[in-house]
């Protein structure tokens, strides 16, 4: 079972890693990946109120998957972000690998991400706001970037109270 404590914390150097892309003969692992993945978002939610998503290397997978859990659970392999908005805004973000920060960040209002699913089918989903600054958020760990590298500036730190 996997718990808070199996999360990368702000400082591990994995967080700052390039994930690999994942390959259809590792299809297979997936779904202990995404069960792990979900045991750790579940004792986020439970513990600190929020949570919904969590990337692969947030749990030392090296790989290029995130698992959102919103109206329904999705696995997300390999995404790519298309077509990001001109316009930006402004947003408190918070992390599993720092539960106690928010950081001020500015996102993308609109974005379509293609990506494969837990099938390897190819997917193409079109979302704003909310769930447009969480693809992001996920997908920047898939790259090695933590919101704390895109703060607005020196003083868009706070503890959550």
């Amino acid at each position: 079972m996997k718990k808070v404590e199996d999360i990368l914390k702000l400082g591990d150097p994995r967080l700052y890693e390039n994930c690999a892309a994942l390959t259809r003969d590792e299809l297979p692992l997936v779904e202990n990946w995404v069960k792990d993945l979900h045991e750790a978002m579940q004792d986020i939610r439970k513990r600190y109120g929020f949570g919904r998503g969590i990337a692969a290397p947030q749990l030392g997978i090296m790989k290029r998957l995130f698992y959102l859990h919103l109206d329904r659970p999705y696995i997300i392999i390999n995404p790519e972000i298309v077509d990001p908005s001109k316009d930006m805004f402004e947003l408190w973000d918070d992390c599993m690998s720092f539960p106690n920060l928010l950081v001020k960040v500015k996102r993308h209002q609109s974005l379509t991400l293609e990506y494969l699913d837990e099938n390897w089918e190819k997917q193409s989903w079109s979302v704003e706001g909310a769930i447009s600054e969480l693809i992001q958020h996920e997908f920047d760990h898939l790259n090695g970037v933590l919101c704390t590298m895109r703060a607005i500036d020196d003083k868009s730190f706070k503890w959550k109270e």
